[in-house]
């Protein structure tokens, strides 16, 4: 490839991710852009201006085609999906590096909360509110993508943001040490000291996959889980805990040689944790493989 082309992966990768919330399924749609691209006659590729504009109006397009089928392939999914959790080293500048984590940008747009909410739009909405609120494309560029007008795509992100108001939860601050404290707690299996931390209304939701044990219903109020958190605390003796960013935020990763269980929370205006999301689908986990640092004190 052209090292102009080239240069215009890592920005392709952050669309699709945040289009996809799914690692695997953002580099198919990124590579399979550049093979549409390579499958151009010379001449045709030459009058294009900008390749990085056509580029990212195709793998948009590849990625509204793969959300259009992937409500119907995720109610055969066994339990709750989940978008794949980035670990901390994704973002960093890794120069030439050939995994896709490794060139995501972490930020507001990325983490758990966020994706989960981007779960619950259109296929259209998603494209359009991610394309133009996240990445300022206009939206002139975001109708060549959905092929509506300009004036559509512009109600569509609308749509979005006001989803986006609802279900996105109030900032809370504090979240390292929070989630510090339902470490402790966990590994030590104090219920009470688990309940104290967690929202009344609190709710977990588990992705295994099939692949891995899960609870297949989300599992609502703190009580419950915290007395689900001890549970599996005593089925895994000498349960080790690591305290890791999670899509940009603090989360913990559950280590027995390699990572099996990687944890994000979101916190309620009191502090306290309203949501935590598990993922366990070691195929989510794949990226997660090296960690196999001590966790920090």
């Amino acid at each position: 490839m052209s090292d102009g082309v080239v240069g215009e992966r890592r920005q392709l990768i952050n669309v699709a991710y945040r289009l996809l919330g799914s690692l695997a399924e953002a580099e198919d749609a990124v590579q399979e852009a550049y093979a549409r691209w390579y499958a151009l006659p010379p001449p045709r590729r030459d009058e294009i201006a900008s390749p990085g504009a056509w580029l990212t109006t195709v793998t948009g397009r590849i990625c509204l085609d793969v959300l259009g089928s992937a409500r119907a392939r995720r109610e055969r999914y066994v339990g709750a999906w989940l978008p794949d959790p980035l670990p901390g080293r994704a973002g960093r500048p890794h120069g030439t590096s050939g995994d896709p984590a490794d060139q995501l940008v972490l930020d507001e747009s990325v983490t758990m909360a966020f994706l989960v909410v981007l779960e619950t739009m259109t296929p259209a909405e998603r494209v359009a509110f991610v394309l133009h609120d996240v990445f300022r494309y206009p939206f002139a560029e975001v109708a060549g993508v959905l092929d509506r007008t300009p004036a559509a795509c512009k109600q569509l992100a609308a749509s979005a943001r006001r989803r986006v108001r609802t279900g996105a939860p109030a900032p809370a601050g504090g979240q390292a040490e929070t989630v510090r404290r339902v470490k402790e707690a966990w590994e030590a299996k104090d219920i009470a000291a688990l309940v104290d931390l967690l929202d009344p209304a609190a709710v977990m939701t588990a992705d295994g996959g099939g692949l891995a044990g899960a609870a297949l219903h989300p599992v609502e109020g703190g009580p419950h889980i915290a007395r689900y958190m001890a549970g599996i605390a005593e089925k895994a003796p000498g349960l080790e805990l690591l305290e890791r960013p999670v899509n940009g935020t603090p989360g913990l990763a559950r280590r027995a040689g390699t990572v099996l269980t990687v944890a994000a929370f979101d916190l309620a205006a009191d502090g306290r944790v309203a949501r935590i999301w598990v993922i366990r689908n070691p195929e989510k986990l794949r990226v997660w493989a090296g960690d196999g640092a001590p966790s920090p004190r």
